[in-house]
């Protein structure tokens, strides 16, 4: 496990990022927040997935972002926490990504089905300020186990998907309008993919999740 108050090698990108969101987060106030994320996948096919984590908004806190963009065959794990907005100023990002990569570029270049099965769920919780949605379509085969837990205090979404067809994930992580993000996640996979993750946010999140 690493602790990266930021990333060398992203630091361009994490620049952008925040060059790009300075303005509206200008007026973001330090709310305490914190998530735990629990991923892995294993993906055959196309796939544009990017995951920003940060703990305080603009040129504050600490940033990381890290994704995985192209064709081919990957397996990847991430685990995370974010604790951020805290009144006595402390804040920390804790990440650990493992992965094996593999370029195969020519063997999914046409789309695997033109199927008109679709299926979708999307969850929210003001209170704590999590979303969480999902949606498959173009679908040869989809096994769905999708748990959703909401209170007033915590949010627990624990999703493990099998599919062969086309996946479409998001979820982000903003205790109220005025403060900032500290979790933002997107990803589009095409072809076979087995995923497996586990979001907690809330008064009680940090490290309660065991590993999927």
């Amino acid at each position: 496990m690493r602790c990266w108050p930021g990333s060398l090698m992203l630091g361009l990108l994490i620049i952008l990022v925040i060059a790009s969101t300075s303005i509206l987060d200008v007026t973001a106030k330090k709310v305490p927040q914190n998530l735990t994320e629990h991923s892995w996948i294993y993906s055959q096919g196309t796939m544009d997935d990017m995951r920003i984590y940060q703990s305080e908004a603009g040129f504050h806190g600490q940033k990381l972002v890290t994704g995985t963009r192209g064709t081919g065959t990957v397996s990847r794990s991430i685990n995370a926490q974010v604790y951020g907005g805290f009144e006595d100023g402390y804040n920390e990002i804790c990440a650990n990504e493992w992965g094996v990569f593999q370029n195969r570029p020519s063997r999914y270049s046409v789309p695997i089905t033109n199927s008109e099965l679709k299926n979708a769920l999307c969850a929210k919780n003001y209170e704590v300020g999590s979303v969480y949605s999902e949606s498959y379509s173009g679908l040869v085969e989809l096994i769905k186990d999708t748990s959703v837990a909401q209170t007033d205090n915590n949010s627990v979404y624990s999703i493990h998907s099998e599919v062969e067809g086309t996946a479409r994930v998001g979820a982000r992580v903003q205790k109220g309008s005025q403060a900032v993000p500290i979790y933002v996640m997107s990803g589009a996979y095409s072809g076979y993919l087995n995923m497996r993750m586990s979001l907690e946010s809330g008064n009680a999140s940090v490290l309660t999740l065991p590993c999927p």
